[in-house]
């Protein structure tokens, strides 16, 4: 199984004269949060509210900036999310997939709407 990449838009809802910035992300359900390289946090001048701790791959653990918030669209979806700054690739978690209701098709490892919602996000609440 290989990785899987998608076009997605980010936006910074707070200042709408800059251009969104489109781009392919690693998408990954095995990680949980948005993560933006520190070039895409400059473009859309997003403020950074926090530090964060992560541990990365290696084990070793880091404070990296937090910032927001972001728009994040994909064809029909869309959701506003925080995301950490760390790495050279935008990486799309399931947090933001959860929030669109985006699953990726397990045959073609394909990011899409969920079929069972095709037109608009749905949730369970209980």
């Amino acid at each position: 199984m290989g990785l899987t990449y998608s076009k997605i838009k980010l936006s910074n809802p707070r200042n709408a004269s800059l251009l969104p910035v489109e781009l392919d992300a690693l998408v990954d359900t095995g990680a949980l949060m948005l993560c933006i390289p520190q070039s895409v946090a400059y473009q859309l001048e997003l403020e950074e509210l926090d530090k964060r701790p992560v541990t990365i791959a290696d084990g070793s653990s880091h404070q990296v900036p937090y910032v927001g918030p972001i728009r994040v669209d994909f064809e029909n979806r869309f959701c506003f999310v925080g995301a950490l700054v760390i790495g050279d690739e935008t990486l799309l978690g399931a947090v933001p997939m959860e929030d669109m209701d985006l699953i990726v098709h397990p045959a073609s490892q394909k990011l899409m709407a969920n079929p069972l919602h095709p037109n608009k996000p749905s949730y369970t609440i209980k």
